[in-house]
């Protein structure tokens, strides 16, 4: 590593040189997670959208493989999906040999239009359709094509966002070349800024056997505004033409609260033997994306995740675990359990293990304490804060201090997610790498994703408690750390 690439992650997907955001095309075909991302092949700035392109076997280790889609005289290449057309439905494929296609937005000055592309050997080559534009309607702000196979009535159903107007847009097709306009939803929600990749899928309803929701989920973002706020999503009914939210249209939920969770994806084509909703998303924010003090890259992903929904006393939430096949990558391991939160600090810090890239499960026992948590990537006059006020019953990710701060007036802050206490205990699942944290508290109800640039020799850690009026400390019931390497 060099001293121009300190904050190159160990284990979170970046490019080799040059500028990545959006996740895009996430499918599974023959063995093969795939990976296509919003890449420019030219700089470490936003510009000239192409789709680069990785692909993993297990989701923890990744292959670059050469840009997929290039721009052209059409436009860039922008955001959306990729689909297995299992049945031929298109005519690209073959006997026994179906087609990846590729559906994406091509961005000119003037106008968005929906485009498609197609591979017949497992998307290391690809082909635009000679019938492009797919779909043009004379918008500069219709984009982000999601596509998914709709079995009720028997098409291929596309999402996509009229950004401006913050509507998501439905259309139908039997074989991925003519479409038909559906149905609008919105606006509804947060309108605060632009709406942006958007993303439909199904799932079933944690421990109530048949029933299950249709999740919409649409990103709000600007490059103006001081805040992004990322993933929103609604929970209601889909039936292959209309999607009726369940909410009141006034409720914003949102995935994640941290500052860097964006343009969020799930895989298409996961085996139903698997059963999970498999998601990812890009790990910045367009306030400080094009500045990050990264190089010879800029922009990554955050680790892929369980998607699944849960009925609470509010009603029915998402809720986020991280992929187990991210245990492959535990190396090094100190665990301690029922001790004070003072005590178990007094073995780390006499175990000495520290790190810039760790897995951190810790489970609280709160008892009088009015604040516990972590501070990680810790140094002389750093440290990244992950805290649990329990008065207010909030998880936090303090940042103000957790090295450079001073490149974006957007930056420095703290971030809060509600987070009920589970019969006086909070579990706090944390992955810290380089220059991230991603912070699941509870059952992953309460998500926190946020970059960090501390100093390289800001490698300490801590666990903390603040006692209340009787001065009793918190009890740590299970404390586990991870070193996390790639092999």
């Amino acid at each position: 590593m060099s001293q121009h690439d300190i904050y190159r992650a160990v284990y979170h997907f970046t490019p080799s040189v040059n500028f990545i955001n959006d996740p895009n095309g996430l499918v599974f075909f023959r063995g093969e997670y795939h990976l296509f991302y919003q890449y420019n092949p030219f700089g470490d700035r936003s510009a000239h959208k192409c789709w680069g392109h990785a692909v993993s076997s297990d989701l923890a280790r990744w292959e670059h493989l050469p840009v997929a889609l290039w721009e052209d005289e059409a436009g860039q290449i922008f955001s959306g999906s990729a689909v297995v057309d299992w049945a031929n439905t298109s005519g690209f494929g073959g006997p026994d040999a179906p087609a990846l296609v590729a559906i994406y937005t091509a961005h000119t000055p003037t106008e968005e239009t929906q485009h498609i592309a197609f591979s017949t050997d497992a998307g290391r080559a690809w082909t635009k359709y000679a019938g492009n534009p797919v779909i043009a309607i004379g918008s500069r702000n219709f984009r982000d094509p999601k596509v998914l196979w709709h079995e009720p009535t028997r098409r291929w159903i596309m999402v996509t966002v009229l950004a401006d107007l913050h509507r998501v847009r439905f259309y139908g097709s039997p074989d991925l070349r003519h479409w038909t306009h559906l149905n609008d939803f919105g606006p509804a929600g947060s309108a605060d800024g632009v709406w942006e990749c958007p993303d439909l899928f199904p799932l079933a309803v944690e421990g109530a056997e048949g029933e299950a929701r249709w999740v919409l989920k649409v990103d709000v973002g600007s490059h103006n505004l001081p805040t992004n706020e990322g993933a929103q999503y609604f929970v209601g009914r889909f039936d292959g033409v209309c999607f009726t939210n369940d909410n009141p249209p006034e409720l914003a939920l949102w995935a994640d609260a941290g500052r860097d969770f964006y343009a969020v994806q799930s895989w298409s084509d996961i085996p139903a033997a698997d059963g999970r909703r498999l998601w990812l998303a890009w790990l910045s924010n367009w306030h400080y994306a094009n500045i990050t003090p990264t190089a010879p890259w800029r922009g990554m992903m955050t680790i892929p995740r369980v998607v699944t929904l849960r009925r609470t006393p509010v009603g029915l939430r998402l809720a986020q675990r991280p992929v187990a096949e991210l245990e492959a990558l535990r190396r090094t391991h100190f665990g301690r359990a029922g001790l004070p939160v003072s005590e178990a600090n007094r073995q780390l810090q006499a175990a000495g293990l520290a790190g810039d890239a760790l897995e951190i499960i810790a489970d609280f026992r709160l008892d009088t304490a009015t604040e516990i948590g972590l501070r990680v990537r810790v140094g002389s006059a750093e440290a990244t804060v992950i805290g649990y006020d329990v008065a207010a019953q909030h998880l936090c990710v303090d940042r103000s201090q957790s090295g450079n701060v001073g490149f974006s007036s957007g930056f420095p802050g703290r971030r809060t997610a509600a987070l009920p206490q589970a019969e006086g205990r909070v579990r706090l699942h944390v992955f810290v790498d380089r220059c991230s944290v991603e912070v699941f508290g509870g059952a992953g109800e309460a998500v926190l994703t946020d970059l960090i640039f501390p100093s390289p020799d800001s490698q300490g850690l801590e666990v903390y408690s603040a006692a209340g009026e009787a001065g009793a400390d918190a009890l740590l019931e299970r404390l586990d750390i991870w070193r996390l390497e790639q092999t």
